[in-house]
């Protein structure tokens, strides 16, 4: 039994790690897309966005009515495949050109955003699950193994471009994701008809929702705001984008085993706020590559304990519907994070980026009020 339990969590971290890696492409891709034999314009790249956050909003808020008409193990198994068709897409992509690969992406897109909505409420269900008594740790480490996969995912990327053909990553990913499906993971079941919107879920849906503006701010641009606006080059914009998961991914690692009694998960929140708004205020002024890929840092240790603890707290407050509840937390994760990639390439056509960063620390306050707010004790 302990190693069928094994096994069962080594599968859902795997399929944390598969889909960080997987989630992070169209980022990384972005100097390949916009160059031969792509030449994919800025506002074709920044649509690619959009079917890929459509996709992940319907997958999370249908995850617990997927659930409840075919179960817990066959959601993950659905969002698993989503995303092997969704990263075979992308390897016919990758050898083809013009409207075709264009085409092809999109529709890619589209089921990555879906496979990533599906996997992420059952994976943080089951954390929950096999965890009860340590949710929290567990959480914030399967969202470290996720932002690891974010971070280092940018890094082979480039790796294989150089020495092979970047097509080579979606292919081990696509294996990945058939490995991990594999395995029947047991049913973790929620009560049989939960409300859609759960009563008290809308403050935890709100703070989420504007973190995830943030983050799509940070991780969806960071690359961009070096090689193109500071003109610093292709690798410090790839630099950039990897030191903002990899801090992000080590700061949730070395805080997921802090006891509470050391350093209470409610001062952590406050202080994720407002580290958020200070990089945003710093950011435009910085100069030099390891300043700003430093800052990126920064940002990513800021934003590394909000949306797991957030996630977690929603799911202890609802025990009885948590699939609901962590399918509706990961959509307004994706309508934030659509906002802060798509919208914000779409607000350079008013303002430069150096700007919106500096505008973007205002985001702060809500962060703030929001953490006071949702970490409350129940009862007050």
């Amino acid at each position: 039994m302990n190693r069928q339990r094994t096994l069962f969590i080594s599968c859902i971290y795997l399929a944390g790690f598969l889909q960080g890696s997987a989630f992070v492409l169209i980022p990384a891709l972005g100097n390949i897309l916009t160059a031969a034999p792509y030449h994919f314009s800025s506002s074709a790249y920044a649509l690619l966005f959009l079917p890929q956050t459509a996709g992940a909003i319907a997958g999370a808020v249908a995850a617990g009515w997927v659930q409840r008409r075919r179960g817990m193990g066959q959601l993950f198994r659905l969002g698993l495949l989503a995303n092997l068709l969704a990263m075979l897409l992308l390897l016919g992509a990758a050898h083809g050109s013009g409207q075709l690969a264009y085409a092809l992406i999109r529709v890619e897109s589209l089921l990555l955003g879906v496979g990533f909505g599906w996997t992420l409420a059952a994976i943080n269900h089951y954390s929950a699950h096999f965890f009860s008594r340590s949710a929290s740790a567990a959480i914030i480490l399967l969202n470290a193994v996720i932002g690891g996969a974010t971070a280092l995912s940018p890094l082979i990327l480039s790796a294989l471009q150089r020495r092979w053909n970047w097509s080579v990553w979606p292919l081990a990913l696509a294996v990945g994701f058939a490995i991990a499906w594999l395995p029947r993971l047991p049913e973790a079941g929620d009560e049989a008809h939960p409300a859609f919107w759960p009563r008290g879920l809308l403050p935890f849906v709100l703070v989420v929702l504007i973190y995830a503006i943030c983050e799509g701010s940070f991780g969806s641009w960071a690359s961009v705001y070096l090689s193109v606006d500071k003109q610093l080059g292709n690798h410090a914009g790839t630099m950039a984008l990897s030191a903002f998961w990899g801090s992000m991914t080590l700061f949730r690692v070395l805080l997921a085993p802090v006891p509470e009694r050391w350093f209470s998960r409610r001062r952590l929140l406050l202080a994720s706020a407002v580290g958020i708004a200070a990089c945003f205020a710093a950011l435009p002024w910085l100069s030099g590559i390891w300043v700003l890929v430093g800052a990126f840092a920064l940002a990513g240790a800021a934003c590394s304990i909000y949306f797991p603890l957030v996630m977690s707290l929603s799911l202890a407050r609802f025990p009885e519907q948590q699939t609901q509840v962590a399918g509706l937390v990961v959509a307004a994760l994706m309508v934030g994070e659509g906002f802060g990639s798509y919208g914000l390439g779409q607000l350079q056509a008013a303002m430069p980026l150096d700007r919106i960063y500096l505008a973007s620390a205002f985001w702060g306050l809500p962060l703030l009020m929001g953490a006071w707010f949702v970490s409350r004790p129940e009862n007050s």
